[in-house]
């Protein structure tokens, strides 16, 4: 039998240290910028692990020089949102779902320690955007911070429809009664760091819209509770 799950709460979790794992420079902001700002303001550390440049965005000319601009912007955008430590990997930008998963998780759990976290963020375990790259630092998150509880950024599933109806995107969306948390936020921090992703930013009809669809209001669920950890990854 399944257990029941606790009432939706309004409120973030407390927490000491937050350690965000994504994929790319941009889901900071775009995706989980409310939320951080949120524990910022409530005196947590927070600290960032981006896997890739993300040099092969359709958004710009896709290259080097492409990730070399994102890492700035991505400096930029940090320093909005007042997260204080940003570590940014070299692994290829599109293909990270073809990384060893015990290399990607390894340094989750270095980055871990480092930061002391006794939080992980992350995008839900479906991508929310369908980009297997998101998937695949969530999966590596789960499994480099295995004794940690892991909070997932996600999105009702209205939302998510009328995206991808209206635009043509995969994104994925959950029921409310699968949602743990929803929270109200005020997007005027989220949206600065956002505006340093200028490579990314201008002429984006997808945020726009979702951020518009959304309103004040940001969804989190538990892919991991807190006292559901499991035995440290080897």
């Amino acid at each position: 039998m399944t257990a029941a799950r606790a009432p939706r709460s309004h409120d973030l979790p407390s927490a000491r240290s937050v350690l965000a794992v994504c994929a790319h420079p941009d889901d900071e902001s775009f995706g989980l910028g409310a939320v951080l700002h949120r524990f910022v303001e409530g005196g947590a550390q927070v600290a960032f692990l981006c896997f890739t440049r993300g040099e092969a965005s359709t958004l710009g000319t896709p290259g080097p020089a492409l990730g070399e601009l994102r890492r700035a912007e991505l400096t930029r955008a940090a320093a909005e949102l007042g997260v204080r430590r940003v570590e940014l990997l070299e692994h290829p930008d599109s293909s990270l779902a073809s990384e060893p998963l015990e290399v990607l998780a390894r340094e989750v759990a270095d980055m871990t320690a480092e930061a002391e976290a006794d939080l992980v963020v992350v995008f839900d375990d479906d991508g929310v955007t369908g980009h297997p790259d998101h998937r695949r630092a969530t999966e590596a998150a789960l499994a480099g911070a295995p004794e940690l509880p892991v909070l997932a950024w996600t999105l009702p599933r209205q939302v998510a429809d009328t995206l991808n109806d209206e635009l043509g995107t995969s994104f994925r969306g959950h029921d409310e009664h699968a949602i743990d948390i929803v929270l109200h936020v005020d997007r005027t921090i989220q949206r600065r760091a956002i505006a340093c992703h200028e490579s990314q930013c201008d002429g984006n009809p997808v945020l726009a819209r979702r951020l518009a669809l959304l309103g004040d209001d940001e969804c989190l669920r538990w892919l991991r509770a807190p006292g559901c950890g499991m035995p440290t990854y080897g």
